[in-house]
């Protein structure tokens, strides 16, 4: 049996103490039943490559790219904070208070 890392008392992100935080999978789930990420990818990377993030640094994450290309190219937390919109967007709420919601404007 594979052991998911504990949670943290802080988002992986932008590090700020949150009392909840949910798991982001750095390789989304739907795609690893998919021949491309069995390829690239072990069992064990596909199940236990998480964060623990709160839901601004989550939603942004999955606003910033599609589910594809995060499992692809931005896997890890490195390589997601490569992204300059997420960086920026990660700078901007380090100092904000545990319980900010950012609002978000839809695009169309």
């Amino acid at each position: 049996m594979l052991k998911l890392p504990p949670q943290p008392d802080n988002c992986e992100l932008c590090e700020r103490a949150v009392a909840k935080l949910t798991r982001h999978h750095l390789i989304p789930k739907h795609l690893h039943r998919k021949k491309r990420f069995q390829k690239l990818f072990t069992k064990e990377d596909l199940i236990t490559r998480t964060l623990w993030v709160c839901r601004p640094c989550h939603n942004a994450i999955h606003k910033a790219r599609s589910e594809y290309e995060l499992g692809l190219y931005f896997n890890t937390r490195e390589k997601l904070l490569e992204l300059e919109e997420l960086r920026t967007f990660v700078e901007w709420l380090s100092d904000k208070p545990e319980g900010f919601m950012p609002k978000f404007v839809r695009q169309k």
